[in-house]
């Protein structure tokens, strides 16, 4: 495949995931309203329209059949309206429509091949045409799509656009610019008019160009902003009926001797200055903002990241370099001071970049929780808080099955049936609340909903019966064995259903926040609910860390899990037979870890006054870590330790990755939780 139809494909993959998460939205709340309003019915005729001419052009056929007979359902029901008795069977035939159009579109971002038996499919949605079709018209495309006739400008006013020479899918290119003059301008016509089904048509927009009518100056002049933003457009003319514009004509100016002259106005695309006068109108200015967005592949934001950090280190080497020891250079610190000032903004723009709302994630659990409460028979609302919290991209992309599994579980296991629920003096539906805030450099997410709550007596006996106390059983607190529910295999559910029960419990969940560096909490009242939060850093690839030393070693803490640094001496540790030693700081004791005695360490500090003590807090945890000497403040950046290191299992050992000191050397970076978890095994 070559580049410029590996582009289209990824527009089209763009475009298209972007267009049914949007219908998931609207039908989602069309179902609550219990009605399509005509602003909902228009727009998923528009949405059917753009994916079937997408389709046909990209020739996914399976993709392009269902559009099309969806559209010409909508068609039906924009002209003719539907009735009440019939909208549950709409809406359920939408809902499946919209998750078939979704796998194929899954399929074709996987390589795989798209599903052609859809007969049956087609003959659902043709039977429900035929139920709901009161006067038996069957729609064709003329009547869905005015053309302007070739060589007319017709009422109004017409844009006549030239693509670059030579950039190929003319057709495809002018389709494109429709879809994106449709979001400013609702009311015009096209030629050719079958330019998303017709690749012949790709000549004849070569030899003449792609012709757009409007009816009004203002929505020529949106058209042309959008026209001015779009790529591959070498010019454009402009043609107006001067018949209609008498009254704008200058007093004493003379007429044309025929009223039906157009006067054509060519411009070219690239002229900054008819772009400058575009842009000065009010509508033109939110037109700007809309084409001033662009898309970008993530792989390439990585290696902008990359590149980036390798900056930042390259930068550290300089100014550190050996060779400038003892020399008294100002303009080089000067110089220095101003290239880390760019750097540390380089960096924060490039992280901003990939910052993304966790809003695609959470949006997607309301038709989720749509289906499984459909299938359980439960009634069930979904709240949802803090939707606009930003998190990076990859992190994003990991947290949607954790937050799709705990939903499951809250639905399945929390929630009470409706009867159940009123049997206790509660709603008869039930409520899960889906919620993300930021801390510090954190995000947090919590799913909380107000069900039946986890039974800690049945959690304890079925921890007994896998073997899993390493206590005595009374010695275990309730937040101790609500951690029963992460390990591996761990249920409490007595029946296998579709949705629980088949010992693929919260370890799933665990595993997968703890990939992208966060930690995962279960709190829960019997009677009254459960919440699951999970605590996860805004983005893996830069780190605010302080830099300390034990022995000749080097490593690295992240800022974030450190609450204080303090000199203690030995007359304050306090000695706990089941605990060890311990740390009295703000009215609770802290177990002390010696980061020596864990890693065998020699020429370390061993002498409690000599050395320093840093106070650090990850998840539930928290606890004392003694060192030798802390060395500063550095922003750092996360390096993966080489893949052959996995067999050892060092994440579990409290090691998080590493990275490159300004001297060349390498600092290992920690993680505060499994470092601490790592002590407890010895």
């Amino acid at each position: 495949m070559d580049n410029g139809m590996e582009n289209m494909l990824e527009l089209y993959l763009f475009e298209s995931s972007s267009l049914l998460e949007k219908l998931d939205e609207i039908l989602l709340g069309a179902e609550k309203d219990e009605t399509f309003s005509q602003d909902a019915i228009d727009e998923i005729f528009r949405i059917m329209h753009t994916i079937k001419g997408s389709s046909a052009m990209m020739q996914f056929d399976s993709l392009m059949t269902i559009a099309h007979h969806i559209e010409d359902l909508f068609y039906v029901i924009r002209e003719q309206g539907i009735e009440d008795k019939h909208h549950q069977e709409l809406f359920d035939l939408m809902f499946k429509s919209c998750d078939f159009l979704k796998l194929q579109v899954d399929k074709i971002q996987n390589n795989e091949p798209l599903t052609d038996n859809i007969d049956n499919f087609v003959e659902e949605i043709n039977g429900f045409l035929k139920i709901i079709n009161v006067s038996g018209d069957t729609p064709d495309d003329s009547s869905k799509t005015e053309v302007a006739e070739p060589g007319k400008s017709g009422d109004g006013y017409s844009l006549d656009v030239f693509f670059d020479e030579g950039s190929g899918m003319e057709n495809l290119r002018a389709f494109m610019l429709v879809n994106a003059i449709r979001e400013v301008c609702a009311d015009f016509t096209y030629f050719p008019e079958d330019v998303e089904t017709n690749g012949e048509t790709a000549e004849a927009i070569i030899e003449n160009g792609f012709r757009l009518t409007f009816n009004s100056e203002k929505d020529l002049n949106d058209a042309i902003h959008v026209v001015n933003n779009f790529l591959s457009v070498r010019s454009y003319e402009t043609v107006e009926r001067k018949e209609e514009h008498k009254d704008e004509v200058k007093q004493g100016e003379e007429e044309k001797k025929s009223e039906t002259v157009a006067e054509p106005k060519v411009k070219a695309v690239k002229d900054t200055k008819a772009k400058e006068k575009v842009a000065a109108g009010g509508s033109s200015a939110m037109v700007s903002a809309k084409q001033s967005l662009i898309n970008v592949n993530l792989t390439k934001l990585d290696k902008l990241m990359a590149v980036v950090g390798e900056i930042v280190i390259t930068e550290s080497m300089v100014a550190s370099s050996p060779d400038l020891a003892g020399l008294k250079l100002d303009n080089f610190t000067k110089s220095a001071r101003q290239l880390r000032k760019l750097t540390d903004e380089l960096q924060d723009i490039v992280m901003s970049i990939r910052m993304v709302p966790v809003a695609s994630v959470f949006q997607k659990m309301h038709r989720f929780v749509r289906d499984l409460g459909q299938s359980l028979n439960k009634q069930v609302k979904l709240t949802i808080v803090g939707e606009d919290t930003e998190v990076d991209k990859t992190i994003v992309d990991s947290i949607g099955d954790p937050i799709m599994h705990m939903v499951r579980n809250a639905m399945d296991h929390g929630i009470e049936d409706p009867k159940e629920r009123e049997s206790v003096g509660k709603e008869p539906m039930g409520e899960i609340i889906l919620e993300a805030d930021h801390t510090g450099s954190e995000v947090v997410i919590s799913i909380k909903d107000d069900g039946r709550g986890v039974d800690v007596k049945k959690v304890m006996a079925k921890a007994i019966e896998n073997g899993l106390l390493t206590k005595p059983e009374n010695e275990y607190s309730h937040k101790e064995i609500l951690q029963f529910l992460m390990m591996p295999g761990f249920s409490t559910k007595s029946e296998v259903t579709e949705f629980s029960g088949r010992g693929v419990g919260m370890d799933v969940v665990t595993k997968n926040i703890e990939k992208v560096g966060g930690t995962v909490t279960v709190t829960s009242k019997e009677g009254e609910g459960t919440c699951t939060i999970m605590k996860i850093p805004l983005t893996l690839a830069i780190v605010d860390g302080m830099e300390f030393s034990v022995g000749n070693s080097i490593f690295t803490m992240p800022i974030t899990n450190i609450r204080q640094s303090f000199k203690v001496s030995e007359d304050e540790i306090i000695y706990d037979p089941d605990r060890g030693e311990m740390i009295k700081r703000m009215d609770n004791f802290y177990p002390v870890l010696r980061l020596h005695e864990l890693y065998y360490i020699p020429d370390a500090i061993t002498e409690m006054e000599n050395g320093i003590v840093m106070w650090l807090e990850s998840g539930d945890k928290s606890y004392c870590l003694f060192v030798d000497e802390l060395l500063g403040e550095h922003q750092v950046v996360v390096k993966p330790l080489p893949a052959y290191f996995n067999n050892f299992n060092i994440k579990r050992a409290g090691i998080a990755g590493c990275t490159i000191m300004g001297d060349g050397n390498i600092s290992i970076i920690l993680d505060a939780l499994n470092l601490y978890d790592s002590s407890k095994m010895l």
